[in-house]
């Protein structure tokens, strides 16, 4: 029997879904993968549980208050993995020398600079975080054609869309004699309310999604559909599509999670159970394919699959991000930026449900100029934007 060298694992966002559900597939494989990093924001309590299990190198966390704590915790249990502060220990941990898979799960775009750093050092980089291509695609992508990184896309959608398509299809989709890419959607917990409904919509209704087990700002955006509107364009820089080659087809089962048209007709598509620990075995394992713990899926269970076009009157994030896209430049910047603030606002119950997406047409009814060829350019305006947002949001307010 062959030895299987392991490999070393750095996870950003650790503590969230799609972080523990990475270790949960860790945990399966351990003469595959040891963890080298684990890094949150601050929920030190879930990482002190998981530096317990997989004893990694090193930790990091948002302040030094957490920090302290977690290194007496650790201290205490006789453990002596090094607990670093802040976003620059964020880059180290992903671009470090001994690290072989970097697993890009950190939320909104906090994400970008780590994200970036591991595509930087050539790393195999699992992209949970979609705003790293949001925000900065052109750069990203020059960045892994530099280094060699390998990219692999681990939103469901996104990572179906990558099984149905040719091993190399840089260059065009028609080169590979792709027609258009179809990105479902599960429609979110709104999908057959009314705009009337949809007005007085709680943060803990929309938070609780029918299909998918994710995080509170992730769950706003399925809801809003902005979460597929951010998939959209990443989607074309993924695939070297354009907007208008990209169709979002709401699929309330989402048993289908995705599919690429051919020109001959064909359609492929890539099916299985809605749980995250799937495209996450993929990209640990690619090329190969491993036990994920997810169970089969039962097609005489499922029974049927049902289809629908996504109403954009009513979710009007959707046809924002699709012209953000369009549009180019820093747009997809400030799209993010005030959408994120618009999403906070709301779980705090300081801006209403249909207030997300009005604000974010604010933000992009302003001026937008610039091309977001420098990482400093991109910085700048997401902080201005942000800073924008909030000053209309206190005046709306008042």
């Amino acid at each position: 029997m062959t030895s299987i060298t392991r490999q070393r694992v750095t996870v950003l966002g650790a503590t969230g879904s799609v972080g523990a559900s990475t270790l949960d597939v860790i945990a399966r494989h351990p003469d595959r993968y040891q963890v080298h990093a684990l890094t949150a924001h601050t929920s030190k309590e879930t990482l002190l549980g998981q530096c317990l299990r997989f004893r990694p190198a090193v930790a990091v966390l948002a302040n030094e208050t957490d920090a302290r704590w977690l290194r007496a915790e650790l201290q205490r249990a006789n453990q002596p993995t090094e607990v670093l502060v802040g976003p620059e220990p964020l880059c180290d941990v992903a671009r470090d020398a001994s690290v072989d898979i970097v697993m890009a799960a950190i939320v909104g775009a906090a994400g970008l600079l780590p994200s970036l750093a591991a595509a930087e050092a050539g790393k195999r980089v699992l992209l949970a975080n979609k705003e790293a291509l949001v925000m900065s695609g052109a750069l990203f992508m020059q960045a892994v054609a530099r280094s060699g990184a390998t990219l692999l896309p681990i939103d469901s959608e996104h990572n179906a869309i990558y099984q149905c398509l040719p091993p190399e299809h840089r260059g065009g989709l028609s080169r590979h004699g792709v027609s258009q890419l179809l990105l479902t959607a599960s429609g979110g917990p709104f999908r057959t309310w009314s705009e009337a409904a949809i007005a007085r919509v709680t943060p803990e209704q929309a938070c609780a999604h029918p299909n998918w087990s994710m995080g509170r700002k992730i769950s706003v955006d399925s809801a809003t559909l902005m979460n597929k509107g951010l998939e959209l364009i990443e989607a074309c820089w993924l695939f070297d599509a354009r907007p208008d080659q990209i169709q979002v087809v709401v699929h309330p089962q989402s048993v289908i999670h995705s599919m690429a048209a051919y020109h001959d007709g064909s359609v492929l598509a890539q099916l299985g159970n809605p749980d995250m620990r799937t495209p996450i075995a993929y990209g640990l394992a690619w090329p190969e394919r491993i036990d994920a713990g997810v169970e089969a899926l039962d097609l005489f269970q499922v029974a049927r699959l049902e289809f629908e076009t996504a109403d954009e009157a009513r979710f009007p994030c959707l046809p924002l991000a699709r012209e953000a896209m369009r549009s180019g430049g820093l747009a997809p910047v400030v799209l993010n930026a005030a959408n994120e603030v618009a999403v906070e606002a709301f779980l705090n119950h300081r801006l209403g449900f249909l207030g997300i997406a009005q604000l974010v047409e604010e933000a992009l009814s302003s001026s937008v100029d610039g091309s977001a060829d420098c990482l400093e350019s991109i910085l700048w305006t997401d902080q201005r934007a942000r800073q924008r947002a909030a000053g209309w949001l206190e005046r709306w307010s008042a």
